[in-house]
């Protein structure tokens, strides 16, 4: 027998790199995972060419051997099975595999493991560590301002910096822009300025629930490619060649109006207004009405409607520093901001209907979602 190893930890392995597998491709073998023997330990391997992930999982290895695999039918396979123990054989003359598992006997033909795409190697740039933690949420609340069509490349990455001890993630797509700043674990010995797929970063907040207190990214001395290493698992990725936006100056500076509102009641309010503005062109209005007397018991009014269907409005007592003003945002931009903020407060900052909204909440200080407006009749 080649290798013995826990079925659960077979199927997570597969899980963990089944993103990464190719769904159409010129080279059948794309369509496969790689499983090979690594220092006592079953390494699977999957690649698109554009991303590859591999993921080490616990084993007994009887010889050293690899092999790919059809990777749709292997992770079913092995998720339909209810035995503890899999027990895998690498037979030649064709390339296959014997599974068996409890009373299950399965043979599943495979392809010469020489003919997988090689894993480009990242070395020769700099490397760091970053806080497993705290660079996860960061990539939540920013991997959702990228691009999801192709017109402009370089805006469906995400920017990462990293100078001195610290990271910058920024992500624009237009219509909006995530900045958020967080801290290495050491000191970079140079500044790095890349632009990462943000489908490689959104695998990569999915790894890094694996409980993996520390990530080590490296870069390739020609910045063609990166490597996040986390403690069972590997993504490595092709960079996005181009010129990002210098975001900075995309962020306003002074916003007469700062709205401090309740959380909970935002989001709500927001969500209501949404199911209106999906028949409205996606418009979901805020008027703010300062209370002269009393700043801290201003409202916030949550406005949307549909012609044909109806129409919302949702009072919400707020903070308000600096005069009334009113603006409009996409519903689905709004959403995807409140959904990502933290705390119990959200601080909403704006000048008038023309000019973007900045959004930002006292738990995540670091962080500024910036939403452009939508011009409407008021």
């Amino acid at each position: 027998m080649w290798v013995t190893c826990l079925r659960d930890n077979l199927s997570r392995g597969l899980s963990s790199v089944s993103r990464a597998v190719s769904s159409r491709s010129m080279l059948p073998v794309t369509q496969n995972v790689l499983l090979e023997s690594d220092n006592g330990q079953l390494k699977i391997t999957a690649t698109n060419t554009e991303i590859s992930i591999s993921t080490w999982i616990g084993a007994q290895i009887e010889n050293e051997g690899a092999v790919t695999v059809p990777a749709r039918i292997l992770t079913d396979y092995i998720n339909a099975l209810s035995g503890e123990a899999v027990n895998i054989d690498l037979l030649t003359d064709p390339e296959r595999v014997k599974i068996i598992c409890g009373s299950s006997d399965a043979t599943i033909n495979g392809i010469d493991a020489n003919q997988f795409p090689p894993i480009p190697p990242v070395s020769g740039g700099p490397s760091t560590v970053i806080p497993a933690a705290s660079f996860r949420s960061s990539l939540e609340r920013v991997i959702v301002a990228a691009a999801t069509d192709d017109s402009r490349p370089v805006l469906t990455g995400v920017k990462i910096e990293l100078a001195e001890s610290s990271y910058t993630l920024a992500a624009a797509d237009g219509f909006r822009l995530a900045v958020e700043k967080g801290s290495l674990s050491n000191e970079i010995a140079e500044d790095v300025g890349i632009i990462v797929p943000a489908k490689t970063l959104s695998e990569l907040e999915r790894l890094l629930s694996d409980g993996s207190e520390n990530v080590e990214m490296s870069v390739d001395s020609e910045s063609r490619s990166a490597k996040f290493k986390l403690d069972s698992s590997e993504i490595v990725t092709s960079l996005v060649q181009g010129t990002f936006p210098d975001y900075g100056k995309l962020i306003p500076e002074n916003q007469s109006t700062v709205i401090t509102v309740d959380s909970n009641k935002i989001k709500q309010a927001s969500r209501a207004a949404s199911i209106f503005a999906r028949d409205g062109s996606n418009i979901v209005r805020f008027v703010v009405e300062k209370n002269d007397e009393s700043e801290n018991d201003s409202v916030v009014k949550v406005l949307s409607k549909a012609e044909e269907m109806g129409e919302n409005e949702n009072s919400i007592t707020a903070v308000v520093r600096g005069p009334a003003t009113k603006v409009a945002f996409n519903s689905k931009f709004l959403l995807d901001v409140l959904n990502v903020l933290d705390g119990k407060e959200l601080i909403i900052e704006a000048d008038s209907s023309s000019s973007p909204g900045v959004f930002r909440s006292e738990s995540n200080p670091e962080y500024k979602h910036i939403v452009m407006p939508m011009f409407v009749q008021w």
